[in-house]
């Protein structure tokens, strides 16, 4: 008896002595994700800022200024910024598994080659981009507010091409945890903007083309600005690759995660500028619009916190996984989880808080400030998905499985979120807020089925999996020298 009850007694000691270790070891593991969080949230929110600024100073033009740049900033999400970021997305896997690994070359062959299938893909991205203005006449939108959108997503054709670079690099660096050159330079494009943005909407008589114009000198600098730190910096050097054959031999792995990756990224961010384009067709359109952008505009400045915790987790996975280590990866996702849910209490309790003053950072007019403090109970369930999702697409992106996540969006907003939208929004009296309703619902769904596949996932696996990638490339690049 005293022998058995020893070993109990072991045995729970043991016990506890696992879970404290266990504790410790996801605290050090959120203070690693917070060291790549922090600065990737500044940097994504700079960015997004850019946007956001620009809708901030063309508001005040008045409401068919403030409807035509929304659409367009929307119209340009939905068929060209949204699908470079989510193809650039693709690194996060290859460029993160690569670093783990200790394949230093193939991070910079792989960011070559990502430019490269970019700015291919702006091509035809850029010539539908020209006959905006015409296409949403044909959809049945407004006129004048078609017209207003068409000039300024015209403008911002430039705009186009530097994303192209700029978010390549931006995974580049992430993926080693290099953060404050992309921290810099964000912050530096941003305060550009600022001043360059203010002077031609309103003191050179471009009004809403002036903001295109300012977007698109603001990303160029950024991406010139990265692209020569990655050329000449000497803490570059080890991940620096010459230009060769290999970048567009590339081109066929590079493609085979970027689609999954962009269609995963993709299907969630248009149901939500989708919404921008039918609350266009309701009742009141100008006034609908100008909300739901607002709403949008928040959400999405308010994403880049649990944008930089997905930056996080998928650089940590990514490694982790890369040197073969799945235990660290499976830490990692749960430190995030973590994180994630405290950080979307808070911002959401403050939002809520707010709910009556934050309409008036986009505009002046009261009728829009009150229809925004109506929406702001949806609105804030609706940053508590997303910041949930953010963290979970994180994860997605460091494993491989974006073709997983692609489904579960599909299923999450087009099977369920987008029709039950356009029920409540035009065959109820709920208008606007049906439309955000049935998103929040698509919203809620796919949550639920990311967190059902990232719990189902077997990180060693996915290790080995990674592994085995990395023997296949070394051994197709001997067959060819040979």
């Amino acid at each position: 008896m005293a022998t058995a009850r020893d070993a109990m007694e072991e045995g729970l000691l043991s016990k506890e002595r696992y879970e404290r270790i266990t504790w410790r070891v996801l605290v050090e593991e959120m203070k690693k994700l917070g060291f790549i969080a922090g600065p990737m949230a500044a940097v994504t929110l700079s960015q997004y800022l850019l946007q956001v600024i620009s809708v901030m100073m063309v508001g005040h033009l008045g409401e068919l200024s403030l409807s035509s740049t929304s659409i367009a900033i929307s119209l340009s999400s939905v068929t060209g910024f949204s699908l470079i970021l989510g193809m650039s997305s693709a690194l996060e896997t290859l460029c993160g598994q690569a670093y783990g690994a200790q394949q230093y070359q193939k991070i910079g062959t792989q960011t070559y080659t990502a430019i490269i299938s970019l700015l291919i893909v702006c091509i035809p991205l850029a010539i539908f981009w020209r006959f905006t203005g015409t296409i949403l006449i044909l959809i049945g939108q407004s006129p004048s507010i078609s017209h207003e959108a068409g000039k300024f997503i015209t403008w911002l054709i430039p705009a186009l091409f530097a994303y192209a670079i700029l978010q390549p690099l931006i995974r580049y660096f992430q993926m080693q945890s290099k953060l404050w050159p992309m921290l810099i330079s964000s912050t530096l494009a941003l305060c550009l903007h600022v001043p360059l943005c203010w002077s031609l909407v309103y003191k050179t008589g471009l009004g809403n083309v002036g903001a295109a114009v300012s977007m698109a000198v603001a990303m160029w600098l950024n991406a010139i600005f990265l692209l020569f730190y990655m050329m000449y910096s000497p803490s570059c050097a080890k991940t620096r690759s010459p230009f060769t054959l290999e970048v567009f031999r590339g081109m066929r792995q590079f493609f085979s995660f970027a689609i999954p990756s962009a269609v995963m990224i993709c299907l969630e961010w248009w149901s939500y500028e989708f919404l921008i384009l039918l609350s266009g067709l309701l009742p009141n359109p100008e006034l609908e619009t100008s909300v739901l952008s607002v709403c949008l505009n928040t959400i999405a400045t308010l994403y880049a916190i649990p944008y930089g915790f997905a930056a996080g987790v998928s650089t940590r996975v990514s490694n982790e996984l890369g040197a073969g280590n799945p235990r660290g990866a499976r830490v990692a996702v749960n430190a995030i989880m973590i994180l994630a849910v405290v950080e979307t209490t808070i911002v959401s309790t403050i939002v809520f808080a707010n709910r009556r003053i934050f309409g008036y950072i986009f505009t002046n007019e009261k009728e829009v400030v009150d229809y925004v403090t109506k929406m702001a109970p949806f609105l804030c369930l609706n940053i508590i998905m997303d910041s949930l999702q953010g963290s979970l697409s994180g994860v997605a992106r460091g494993v491989g499985w974006q073709h997983l996540g692609a489904y579960a969006n599909l299923a999450a907003f087009y099977l369920v979120g987008i029709p039950v939208a356009a029920l409540l929004g035009f065959c109820t009296s709920l208008k606007g807020e049906g439309l955000w309703i049935g998103i929040l619902i698509g919203a809620t769904i796919q949550v639920t089925l990311l967190a059902v596949v990232t719990t189902c996932t077997n990180y060693e696996k996915q290790a080995m999996k990674a592994r085995e990638r990395f023997i296949e490339e070394e051994c197709s690049t001997e067959d060819r020298v040979n």
